[in-house]
């Protein structure tokens, strides 16, 4: 038995066999000479691959065709064409000038920051689908072993992460990967086990037994058969856990409720049709990234109403723009940073664009009002009361009635109580915190246990800032990657954290481990948490339970 490490990005724990995706093409060492039609045939090509990823998006799931849209657009990027005609025309053979092109622009997204650099693997899958075609060669992909599967590979493309089956799928194991790659995302959004960024995943042969756990990030290979046996047992009591309805609450009744994340109207659709109470975090900025200028405000109108409309009766939270750092919007933040994560991002946009905030602000206002809605409303990257309350004040002038602010800021969460004065609640951002009170980049792999929810300088900015909303009598929530976990939720809520708010998918796990403490065992746990030296340590003392 080996035991190796990644980054847990989809809850969950499986065992099976591992099979491999299937290899990209090879161009063949020996360059042909530019055929008359070479300059035709790259075209149809991209072409094709875009007609291709168009027919996956039709039955996938909303978040999949979201993906699978997006990357066909860049298949027929006209610039990409441009350059594979201009290279075809120096002499470079089709398979070969598609290949050479799509590689610069490849390039271009790795240096462009972390959130543009995890979209290289849709690059890589175009350029991968277009040269097979070129070159006559099987259509790269997933496997077909004939039997239930850990699927391994060095990354997933968009377009083979849609089709992915949860019947065949057991889990998902990735050599490179982040957070916030699509393979998180989707995995995460299809209940699928996944851990990225684990560099043993290259050593992983076909057939080879493990198991995954999508938590921790944890991979064992050749399981001894007691870990099998126990891996079987969590997944049944995770089925028994699914049939669990209604709000969150512990055992004796005391509240804690539970809401999903989305990113966009499909989302919300989804999230809607659930039994949630809710939306925890609704993320605005899909509709400001990947575009010249910001969307006006009747457009914004538009799309909050689209997202609001199927939560009615419902709590939404909206965060506003989140620009910045790993996801870069070159109208908000037009000049370069040699630090972009401790630079211009969040609501420090506003302090240059003010128009921008304005805009949004108004626009949830419209959409609130043709919805009959009242969404509470925050803002990200707040370090200071003064910050606080002179969003709060904005807000308040276009008409909305909930306003509160993210603690990402280890600064936010020392002075909760001044920050909590100036506004109606606050919402924690675990994976922000981690990064900012660890200073650890949370798109590094090889930082992983430093932005583990566990450590227990975290917990106690958690508890710092609970501590100060139940003084206030003001609602302290969790939108990090820490509301996922079952157990980490015991302690949260042990903490005074009155919602947590994840992926849709985490909500039943989390509702039923909710409901087998007492709010004052929940405490008792907390304390034993806060009292560990380490995460892992942390982590244990709060299993013991």
């Amino acid at each position: 038995m080996t035991s190796h490490s990644g980054i847990g990005v989809s809850p969950g724990v499986a065992t099976g066999p591992v099979a491999r995706l299937g290899e990209p093409p090879r161009l063949p060492a020996a360059q042909p000479a530019v055929g008359a039609d070479d300059e035709n045939r790259a075209a149809t090509a991209l072409e094709e691959t875009a007609n291709e990823l168009e027919r996956r998006a039709k039955p996938a799931s909303p978040e999949a065709a979201e993906v699978l849209t997006a990357a066909s657009m860049m298949a027929r990027d006209p610039a990409l064409a441009s350059n594979v005609r201009d290279l075809v025309g120096q002499g470079i053979p089709a398979a070969w000038a598609v290949d050479r092109a799509i590689g610069g622009y490849r390039d271009l997204l790795a240096a462009a920051g972390p959130y543009m650099a995890e979209r290289v693997a849709d690059l890589h899958d175009i350029r991968d689908r277009a040269v097979a075609r070129l070159l006559g060669l099987p259509m790269p992909g997933l496997p077909e072993p004939g039997y239930p599967y850990v699927l391994v590979a060095r990354d997933l493309a968009p377009a083979d992460t849609a089709l992915l089956d949860p019947a065949m799928v057991l889990a998902v194991v990735t050599e490179r990967g982040g957070p916030t790659s699509h393979t998180a995302i989707l995995a995460k959004s299809l209940g699928i086990p996944a851990v990225v960024a684990c560099p043993a995943a290259v050593s992983f042969v076909d057939g080879m037994p493990v198991v995954v756990d999508g938590a921790s990030g944890r991979v064992v290979v050749d399981p001894t058969e007691a870990e099998v046996a126990e891996v079987a047992a969590m997944r049944a009591a995770r089925v028994a856990r699914a049939t669990v309805r209604g709000p969150g609450r512990t055992a004796d009744g005391h509240p804690i409720a539970l809401l999903a994340n989305v990113g966009g109207p499909a989302d919300a659709v989804s999230a809607a049709a659930l039994d949630l109470e809710g939306v925890g975090l609704f993320r605005t900025e899909f509709l400001f990234l990947d575009r010249a200028e910001a969307p006006s405000m009747e457009e914004q109108r538009r799309v909050y109403r689209r997202v609001l409309e199927p939560l009615a009766g419902r709590k939404v939270v909206v965060r506003t723009l989140d620009a910045g750092a790993d996801k870069p919007v070159p109208y908000a933040c037009p000049d370069p940073e040699d630090n972009p994560a401790l630079g211009v991002r969040g609501l420090r946009t506003s302090w240059r664009r003010p128009e921008l905030l304005h805009d949004q602000l108004e626009a949830l206002a419209l959409a609130a009002g043709d919805t009959g809605t009242s969404p509470w409303v925050m803002a990200p990257m707040v370090a200071t009361a003064a910050e606080a309350a002179g969003f709060a004040a904005v807000a308040r002038s276009h008409g909305i009635s909930k306003v509160g602010v993210m603690i990402e800021v280890p600064a936010a969460a020392l002075r909760a109580a001044s920050v909590l004065a100036a506004v109606d609640f606050v919402s924690l951002g675990t994976n922000d915190l981690a990064q900012y009170t660890f200073a650890a980049d949370r798109q590094l792999g090889e930082l992983a246990a430093l932005l583990d929810p566990w450590q227990p300088a975290l917990l106690d900015l958690i508890a710092a800032t609970a501590r100060a909303g139940q003084e206030a009598g003001k609602p302290v929530g969790v939108c990090g990657e820490a509301a996922s976990d079952p157990l980490l939720a015991l302690v949260l809520a042990g903490l005074g954290i009155e919602s947590l708010s994840m992926a849709a998918v985490s909500v039943p796990d989390v509702r039923a481990a909710l409901a087998e403490r007492t709010i004052e065992e929940c405490r008792e746990i907390a304390e034993a948490a806060l009292a560990a030296e380490s995460a892992v340590d942390a982590r244990e003392a709060a299993a013991r339970f």
